[in-house]
């Protein structure tokens, strides 16, 4: 018997599992190659081909396109289900007009228009669906970015949390589409917040890949053990399990000499790009030390991949991360796959559906070598018969 949604948020009904999606646009769908490896491992392991991720994980979070598969997910879709989502999306969402270059878009405008994914998660996860609807099977977390202010939100459907009120009426796709409104891309979605004192604010909100937390497995770690945010769930390396994948990443190098002849808004672009790529070396290094990491990856020449570190650590969590390295040597080492530079530069991006089949293939190698069955230890399998408890 699946466990109910307050039973998932009862921080007296553990050990908890966490699963963390992080964005990337199209490349989410090398994302759904490791968790349909997962979603049969657990189906087998508790022999119920019918089990989803929702019935094992207790809180399920996503940043942009990986907060449209946590959404999924947490309404109880199967990987399945959101494998067919996602290549709706690529036919409908990410297309551009002929004349698109001619208008600028991405730059004086936004290169897509937001309706067709508002339409394509309205249809799957329901446009009458709030934050706190019990058609959300799981803890569920969406990280945002509220530009207006300038602060990252990571909203979620904890009924504890200091401000779940006024959070659990907003629109599930409406914040769902918040996050993935990646700025050039789509434009920021509006939302209307109400605050205590009843006043009404419109709000703007984009990506939250522009927040810290492209991959949000560590505001993920914070959400659950901080006071504020409700959860208040036990800490400890058997009491706390977070699951983290990506979408696939890499290091792009340039000379001093070529940054140096950029024009200035390249060179913002830039520095941008590696502000990011500082976010989640910072975010993965943390991790890594915080927790009983059962998949070290390499942070920098300077750490290594802090295994003993992690043996050393405080052990708030078992930790594991799976993801990609879109770099040939990598691909060639790790997946025995051999892709000229071109092709490599080409299924990098974000935005082109023509991508798809190779990034699936890519997920589905990946997965298979990475994902193994100790990495969700018998210390958080479900209880054949759980309790009843309340959040």
């Amino acid at each position: 018997m699946p466990l109910t949604k307050q039973q998932h948020l009862d921080p007296n009904h553990g050990p908890k599992r966490i699963l963390a999606l992080d964005g990337g646009g199209i490349r989410g769908i090398l994302t759904l190659e490791y968790l349909a490896v997962i979603e049969a491992m657990i189906r087998q392991r508790f022999k119920d081909e019918t089990l989803l991720l929702c019935d094992y994980f207790d809180l399920i979070g996503g940043t942009s396109t990986g907060s449209i598969i946590a959404a999924g997910l947490a309404c109880g879709m199967t990987v399945d289900a959101l494998k067919q989502l996602y290549t709706g999306i690529g036919a409908t969402v990410f297309q551009t007009e002929w004349w698109s270059k001619f208008a600028l878009k991405g730059v004086l405008a936004p290169k897509f228009p937001a309706e067709p994914l508002q339409r394509a998660l309205d249809a799957k996860l329901g446009a009458q669906t709030m934050l706190d609807s019990d058609r959300i099977r799981t803890g569920l977390m969406i990280m945002t970015k509220r530009l207006d202010t300038g602060s990252p939100w990571p909203l979620h459907n904890c009924p504890l949390a200091r401000f779940a009120k006024q959070d659990g009426q907003l629109q599930l796709t409406h914040i769902v589409r918040a996050s993935t409104a990646a700025p050039t891309y789509f434009e920021p979605q509006q939302i209307e917040i109400h605050s205590r004192d009843g006043a009404v604010t419109k709000a703007a909100f984009v990506d939250g890949g522009v927040s810290p937390f492209n991959d949000p497995a560590l505001q993920l770690l914070m959400l659950a053990a901080l006071d504020g945010h409700g959860f208040r769930w036990p800490t400890g390396k058997d009491r706390l399990l977070i699951i983290s994948v990506g979408t696939g990443s890499y290091k792009e190098t340039l000379s001093g000499p070529a940054l140096v002849a950029m024009t200035a808004a390249e060179q913002g672009l830039r520095s941008l790009q590696s502000l990011m790529e500082d976010c989640a070396r910072v975010n993965h290094g943390m991790l890594q030390w915080l927790t009983n990491c059962l998949t070290p990856w390499f942070i920098d020449r300077a750490v290594g991949d802090m295994s003993l570190d992690s043996r050393s650590g405080p052990q708030l969590a078992t930790y594991a991360r799976y993801n990609v390295l879109l770099e040939g040597d990598w691909l060639k080492k790790e997946l025995g796959v051999d892709l000229a530079a071109d092709k490599i530069e080409q299924i990098r991006k974000m935005d082109d559906p023509s991508n798809m089949k190779e990034l699936a293939d890519l997920g589905a190698k990946a997965a298979k070598a990475q994902v193994k069955a100790e990495h969700l230890p018998a210390a958080f399998d479900l209880a054949a018969e759980p309790a009843t408890g309340s959040a």
